[in-house]
């Protein structure tokens, strides 16, 4: 009996074996690039479990022939980014890179994140970083200015199907898996690879002949109710943002409740109430940012299991708050006419005008420095003077 996961004997060992990350791998794509450069940069890689990100960062310390240090930032301690530092020491002297992948980077705190900066900043130290919450959160800033992030996506059904249909290959279990019992495993996936390797195996474990019931018998026996990193993560914060959007305060506090009971990060939750905060309450409830700022500070400062009322509370305001659109539809209208329109000369009174010559050319003409000031002109430039974005 091979005691080693199918998951892991699937492994991806070249670039060009890797499967549904076109965006990312193959010519002219950002990894295929940097391995053709023989130039390894830091990299933070950002997408859903099961996507392969940590088998991309061992294809590319393999590809430049560099030591390939791994650690899990749930587990990792002091001493062993001391160990870490020591031994990247050890190879520079050798004239070898050292690749340091740390699995979960946003479950590191700021000062063990900048514990790496120095050994960044030299060289010394190639930092991939894997992680599924966005690292413009949960990533400081000097290690995120120094790193490229790169998406890795969810797998599509048709590459889930060629991963699937390599394993079965690989195991010779052709004749013991129906295509329907595969397009199954394809569809419950909900695009993670490694999740659908696992139920392949276990279903192969579990009857000779593998159809669709055998399947579900499978995947039920590995599936929870909420999964904070998978589908269930999406579908269950999408919910409670809509019953918060309709106003229906008890279906948004049964969604809360899940996703606090299923051991959701708080921050993320408090983050989306933020945000929600804006788009959707906007100027028709104009407390609402300040209190889901303060619930995502509150949260940040007091931890669990305290903040679930301070969520809950944020919850209840917001969801029976007025809303308006207003300001986002317009911020979108603006943005959509400022990409139209970019290269559209800013109005010559309206420009700053810092010398003698501008000033006698019309720059800032008829400006005064009072508080509400107003000319009656065009504040848009001329090819859009007449465009309206609020209120329209």
């Amino acid at each position: 009996m091979n005691r080693v996961p199918l998951a892991e004997r699937m492994r991806p060992q070249k670039l060009s074996e890797v499967l549904g990350q076109e965006e990312i791998v193959g010519e002219g794509r950002i990894l295929t690039e940097i391995v053709k450069k023989g130039e390894p940069v830091n990299l933070i890689f950002w997408g859903p479990p099961g996507t392969g990100k940590t088998t991309l960062a061992r294809i590319l310390a393999k590809e430049f022939k560099a030591d390939f240090v791994e650690i899990s930032a749930v587990t990792a301690g002091k001493k062993d980014v001391e160990a870490v530092v020591a031994r990247a020491k050890t190879n520079w002297n050798l004239k070898m890179r050292t690749i340091l992948f740390v699995d979960e980077i946003h479950r590191f705190n700021k000062a063990q994140q900048d514990a790496f900066l120095p050994h960044v900043e030299s060289g010394l130290i190639i930092l991939i970083g894997a992680t599924t919450e966005n690292p413009s959160f949960e990533v400081i800033a000097p290690l995120l200015s120094r790193s490229r992030v790169v998406i890795v996506a969810p797998l599509s059904k048709s590459a889930i199907l060629e991963v699937l249909g390599r394993a079965v290959k690989a195991e010779k279990a052709s004749k013991r898996v129906s295509k329907k019992a595969l397009d199954l495993l394809a569809e419950l996936s909900g695009g993670d690879a490694r999740g659908a390797l696992g139920d392949l195996e276990l279903a192969l474990s579990l009857a000779e002949k593998v159809d669709e019931k055998v399947v579900l018998e499978a995947a039920g026996k590995k599936m929870p109710g909420y999964d904070k990193r998978g589908d269930k993560h999406y579908d269950t914060i999408s919910a409670f943002i809509k019953s918060m959007r309709g106003s229906d305060v008890d279906a948004a506090l049964y969604y809360l409740a899940r996703m606090v009971e299923a051991g959701e990060d708080p921050k993320f939750i408090a983050r989306r109430m933020v945000i929600f905060a804006s788009e959707d309450i906007g100027l028709a409830g104009n407390g609402a940012l300040s209190l889901a700022t303060a619930c995502f500070q509150a949260v940040e400062r007091v931890g669990m299991p305290e903040s679930g009322l301070i969520l809950a509370h944020a919850t209840v305001a917001l969801a029976k708050s007025k809303k308006s659109r207003a300001t986002t539809d317009a911020w979108y209208k603006a943005l959509d006419l400022a990409r139209k329109s970019r290269g559209e000369p800013v109005p010559v009174w309206l420009r700053n005008a810092p010398t003698k010559l501008m000033k006698d050319l019309g720059y800032g003409e008829g400006q005064k420095w009072e508080a509400g000031f107003h000319l009656d002109k065009n504040y848009l430039p001329d090819s859009i003077k007449d465009e309206k974005l609020f209120g329209v």
